[in-house]
C-alpha cells in the first residue's frame, strides 16, 4: 500500500492539511514547499484519488540493462526525477522491465496502445535493440537516454560529453597530465561512441598525442578495468579517465594491485557521481550527471512532444567533482609498447581516423 498523505505530514514535519494543499494546488503555499511535497509524495508512493480517475493519462518508462530499484543505483534518480514531474502534471507512470527477447515478441506501438500509455522514457537501450528500429516510423512521443533515432517524436537526453571530457582533461592538464588514458564502455553504444569522440577531439585541442592504444573500449564494469588498466600503465599513462564510477572503481583497485598509489603515481576521474564514488578509497573525483535532472528534462520533452513541439536534443551540462583520486602528474618510464585490440583503432578505425 502507498503512503497516505499523514506519512507525507510526517516525513516533512507539516500539517496533513497542508500537504493537501500542496497536492491539490491550494495557493496559501510557497511554491517551494509545494514542489517539495509532491517530490516526497512521489518518493514514497503516494497515488492521488485523482490521478487514478483520470483517464488514460499514462506515460511509460522502459528499462533495460540498468539499475534502477535502490538508492545509489544510477537509474534510481533518473526514473525518480521524471515520476516526480509527471506527477506535478498529473500523470501516472508505469516503470517496464524489458530484454530483447520481450522487444521481439511486443511491437512497441501496440504495446502502447494496449497500455493507454501517451508517451513513453527508454533508460538502458541499446541502438541494437529490436525497437530502436520501429521508433523510426513511430507516431507516439518518445524520448531516449543517450540514444537518437531520426524522427519527429523521438528526442534525445544526456549529459553534454564534450564539455564533460574537456573538463577532466583540461584540469588533468593543469596538473602536468599529458598521457591521459581513456577507459571507456562498450562498443556498439551511441553514448560511448560519443564519449570516445569528445576525448580524441579534446586531445587534438589540448595539443596532446593520439596514441590509439590509450583510448580503450571496455565494458561498465569494474571487473573491465583490471584487464586493461596493467597495459595502460605499462604504456606510461599518468592518469585514466574512465567512462563511469564502477570502471574507476576497478581502476583504482587495479592500480594498487600493480603497486601504484592513487592519486601518487595515477590519478583516476570517473563519470556519473553516484553515490559509490565518495566512498572509495580514496574518494573518486568524478564527472557529475545531475541524474534526477535527466528524469525531468525527460518528462519535460515527452511533454513539448505530446502537446506538438518537436524536441530534438537537450543536453544538461556536467559538473567535474575534486576530490582525493586526482594529484600534480608524476612522469613514468614506457616498459612495453601494448598493442590493444580493444583500442579505439581496432574497435573503431573510422572515429579514430577523423583524430589521427
Amino acid at each position: 500500500m502507498g503512503a497516505t498523505i499523514k506519512d507525507i505530514a510526517d516525513r516533512l514535519g507539516v500539517s496533513v492539511s497542508t500537504v493537501s494543499k500542496g497536492l491539490n494546488g491550494g495557493r496559501d503555499i510557497s511554491e517551494q514547499l509545494r514542489q517539495s511535497i509532491l517530490e516526497t509524495a512521489v518518493e514514497m508512493g503516494y497515488e492521488s484519488r485523482r490521478a487514478r480517475k483520470l483517464d488514460q493519462r499514462t506515460l511509460a518508462v522502459f528499462i533495460e540493462n540498468m539499475d534502477y530499484e535502490t538508492p545509489g543505483d544510477f537509474g534510481y534518480d533518473i526514473v525518480l526525477g521524471f515520476k516526480q514531474a509527471a506527477f506535478s502534471a498529473s500523470w501516472d507512470v508505469d516503470i517496464v522491465p524489458v530484454t530483447p527477447a520481450f522487444q521481439e515478441k511486443n511491437r512497441y506501438d501496440t504495446l502502447m496502445m494496449e497500455k493507454s500509455c501517451k508517451g513513453s522514457y527508454f533508460l538502458g537501450f541499446s541502438l541494437e535493440d529490436p525497437w530502436m528500429k520501429q521508433l523510426e516510423s513511430t507516431a507516439i512521443p518518445t524520448v531516449l537516454l543517450d540514444n537518437q533515432v531520426s524522427s519527429p517524436w523521438v528526442s534525445y537526453i544526456g549529459t553534454d560529453s564534450i564539455e564533460a571530457i574537456d573538463s577532466a582533461i583540461s584540469y588533468l592538464i593543469t596538473l602536468g597530465h599529458e598521457k591521459i588514458a581513456f577507459l571507456n564502455g562498450s562498443t556498439g553504444s551511441m553514448i560511448s561512441d560519443d564519449r570516445m569522440a569528445a576525448y580524441l577531439q579534446c586531445l587534438r585541442k589540448h595539443h596532446l598525442q593520439i596514441e590509439p592504444n590509450l583510448a580503450i573500449y571496455s565494458y561498465y564494469t569494474a571487473d573491465a578495468a583490471h584487464y586493461h588498466v596493467p597495459g595502460l600503465l605499462e604504456l606510461g599513462a599518468t592518469a585514466i579517465l574512465c567512462g563511469n564510477d564502477l570502471l574507476a572503481q576497478g581502476a583504482i583497485e587495479s592500480c594498487k594491485a600493480q603497486g601504484m598509489r592513487v592519486p601518487e603515481d595515477v590519478s583516476i576521474i570517473g563519470f556519473d557521481d553516484i553515490p559509490l564514488a565518495a566512498e572509495l578509497d580514496p574518494p573518486l573525483s568524478t564527472i557529475r550527471q545531475d541524474r534526477a535532472a535527466l528524469g525531468k528534462s525527460g518528462f519535460f520533452a515527452l511533454y513539448s512532444m505530446m502537446s506538438g513541439t518537436s524536441v530534438s536534443r537537450t543536453l544538461l551540462r556536467p559538473e567535474l567533482v575534486l576530490r582525493g583520486s586526482t594529484a600534480t602528474a608524476k612522469p613514468r618510464l614506457v616498459t612495453r609498447r601494448n598493442i590493444d585490440t580493444d583500442s579505439v583503432l581496432y574497435r573503431n578505425p573510422l572515429l579514430y581516423e577523423q583524430y589521427a
